[in-house]
């Protein structure tokens, strides 16, 4: 006889499941299925790949949001009432990015983004600046997370990941960034003129004139790079050197932080896709902080957030602060942005381009 206790707690009866219980199932391969629709699977499977599709239909309502499509309640300004400006005033999205991710493949679709103006703003750090150039001087190539550091060292190798960056790069980097910084403190001089990071980007992106670089798009299409920590890298190696060649050159912090605050605040409404963490990250929500939270938040990164850092920390904590608003659309992706942004990309901005 099965002993009472043991079949009670074994076979335990379940409560009703609710009518919007939305089963598991993942792609029936099967069936002759469309990219869009194995995309589309992903919102069934589960785990991270659950986390993936809800981040492809937040990033789909940030594309499709138009002023029009809400009522025009008393406080709206006069500019907002005329039928033209609600028509064409769209949500903004704010891209930010770790450097690692411009030292990857990832860079071409930043730079698609860029292209066809589909962010309005981009926050990352110094080598998330200085990569993108460099790349047009020089290729990044493909390696091994298990290479000699030493023996590379002694090639003049440098190991990002499983990618190298022969040194050569950095020193083609030199050349062309130096006589840059000349002109940019004579004209400083010349017209007193106070630099600042995004300005100093927007040059840089004029001057590379090359269709392959992600700032070069970024200056044509008049979309502002803020990069709080600029000297962070190979450009604060050469402002550094530069510094003692010729002093006086300023960078001011202040007209950006100023600047991005103002994007944010005066945005109808505004979203945030932040790949990885650290300052781009925090630059970005801290801004979303200035009108009251984001409405539409996606995080893509492998932090935790057991050690309390931002970088780590899932979209409810920023709630906490007012960076994201309570109720938004947001989701954050436990992975590594390389295997899951350019799936999120294809299935959203970049759809139309993808053959069937």
């Amino acid at each position: 006889m099965i002993p009472a206790g043991a079949s009670a707690a074994v076979l335990k009866p379940s409560d009703p499941v609710s009518e919007d219980a939305v089963p598991v199932q993942g792609p029936n391969f099967d069936q002759k299925l469309s990219f869009q629709d194995f995309l589309q699977s992903y919102e069934r499977i589960g785990f991270q790949a659950n986390s993936l599709g809800k981040a492809i239909d937040v990033v789909n309502k940030m594309r499709s949001w138009k002023l029009s499509d809400e009522p025009i309640s008393p406080e709206e300004s006069d500019d907002y009432l005329d039928p033209k400006v609600r028509e064409n005033t769209k949500c903004r999205v704010f891209l930010g990015y770790t450097s690692n991710l411009i030292s990857s493949g990832l860079r071409e679709i930043f730079l698609y983004l860029v292209k066809h103006k589909h962010v309005s703003a981009i926050v990352t750090t110094a080598g998330g600046i200085e990569e993108d150039f460099i790349k047009c001087l020089g290729k990044t190539y493909l390696a091994d997370f298990n290479l000699d550091g030493a023996e590379l060292r002694r090639k003049g190798m440098n190991r990002i990941g499983n990618l190298v960056v022969p040194n050569d790069n950095y020193c083609k980097f030199e050349d062309w960034l130096m006589p840059l910084l000349d002109t940019m403190l004579a004209e400083q001089k010349e017209t007193g003129v106070v630099w600042s990071p995004s300005s100093f980007i927007r040059r840089l992106g004029k001057e590379i004139n090359n269709e392959e670089s992600v700032y070069y798009w970024a200056y044509k299409n008049d979309i502002p790079v803020f990069c709080p920590a600029l000297t962070d890298g190979s450009i604060g190696d050469m402002i550094y050197f530069h510094s003692f060649r010729s002093p006086g050159l300023v960078l001011d912090i202040v007209q950006d932080i100023r600047a991005l605050n103002e994007l944010s605040r005066t945005s109808k409404k505004a979203g945030m896709i932040i790949l990885g963490g650290g300052v781009c990250k925090h630059q970005i929500a801290n801004a979303m902080l200035i009108r009251n939270g984001a409405d539409y938040s996606v995080y893509i990164n492998t932090g935790q957030e057991f050690d309390g850092s931002d970088s780590g920390a899932r979209p409810d904590e920023a709630v906490s602060w007012g960076k994201i608003r309570a109720g938004s659309e947001s989701v954050k992706i436990f992975a590594d942005a390389t295997l899951v942004f350019p799936l999120l990309v294809a299935a959203t901005f970049a759809k139309d381009s993808i053959q069937e």
